[in-house]
């Protein structure tokens, strides 16, 4: 099990997620357009029953690092790293979602920063890449603000409400 108290950020907390996080959690979630970015794991409407499982999800997490964004002792969003296996064991995948009341605060860029020294300081990693769909600016905005850089448009390479859409691949490397 990834072992990881809390990560003390410029403008944020990083820790593992509560079940008192439960009504911040579905509060933050509960928006369209947070949901239309994110997989289809992410669901939307996000009901209290899905903040639930997602809580249930990361208490019994053994690989992988999903933790809340705390901002005045508040779960206002969540960042993760999905750890490779096998040949891709020293690489990861970096995913985030921050509420919407939160944006432009640079919360999402200093949540970032920290699980990136995390990642590479403590869990040894070599490369932390994320796939955000190339329509998302803001998003690919807050990852080349922190360092990452684009490797490569993935082309028609993820369906989300019935439409297709391309993904931007972005690295950063130790």
């Amino acid at each position: 099990m990834v072992q990881l108290m809390r990560i003390k950020c410029d403008r944020c907390v990083l820790r593992r997620w509560n079940p008192s996080d439960l009504e911040s959690l579905v509060e933050n979630a509960n928006n369209y357009y947070i949901a239309i970015n994110m997989r289809d794991l992410f669901p939307y409407p996000y009901t209290f029953e899905d903040g639930k499982n997602w809580l249930e999800v990361t208490a019994n997490e053994e690989k992988n690092c999903f933790l809340a964004i705390i901002v005045n002792n508040k779960a206002v969003g969540g960042i993760g790293l999905t750890l490779g296996v096998d040949i891709e064991r020293i690489s990861a995948e970096l995913g985030y979602w921050l509420g919407e009341k939160y944006w432009g605060e640079g919360i999402t860029s200093s949540a970032i920063k920290g699980i990136i020294n995390y990642g590479f300081n403590e869990l040894g990693l070599e490369r932390i890449f994320a796939k955000p769909l190339e329509h998302n600016t803001a998003s690919r905005r807050v990852l080349e603000k922190n360092g990452f850089k684009l490797e490569g448009i993935m082309k028609k390479s993820v369906i989300k409400c019935g439409n297709i859409h391309n993904q931007a691949l972005y690295a950063r490397i130790k």
